[in-house]
């Protein structure tokens, strides 16, 4: 026969797992996030200096750090919804956040503020 305090102990137990596997995830996405908004922006300032002001001489790799690192963020952003069970809607939106100048920031700080509300980190 289970007690109360069995259950509540075993709850806690499972909660305690649970936030040793989301703490990692919650980190990696974030460091991910911000480097991705900060690659993008360097990305947003090449095109404006070369399609608005006419610069020739820019560096070509910017595009591809900036696209390589969007696609490790995808994929921790998918780790770490997976782990949370988030909605498709709230996936997708928060995979395109990357794709918005500024808006990697303001999406990170939203979700960060959710995950630690829900799993008490």
């Amino acid at each position: 026969m289970s007690t109360g305090q069995d259950e509540k102990t075993a709850s806690s137990v499972g909660d305690t797992a649970k936030q040793q596997k989301v703490a990692p995830a919650l980190l990696r996405y974030r460091v991910l996030a911000y480097a991705t908004g900060v690659w993008l922006l360097v990305l947003t300032a090449e095109m404006v200096a070369k399609y608005v002001f006419g610069v020739d001489n820019l560096p070509t790799w910017i595009a591809v750090v900036h696209g390589w690192v969007y696609f490790v963020y995808l994929l921790v952003t998918l780790d770490l919804a997976v782990k949370v069970r988030w909605p498709a809607g709230r996936t997708v939106g928060t995979l395109l956040a990357g794709t918005i100048p500024f808006l990697s920031f303001y999406v990170e700080h939203q979700r960060t503020k959710q995950v630690r509300t829900a799993f008490g980190l």
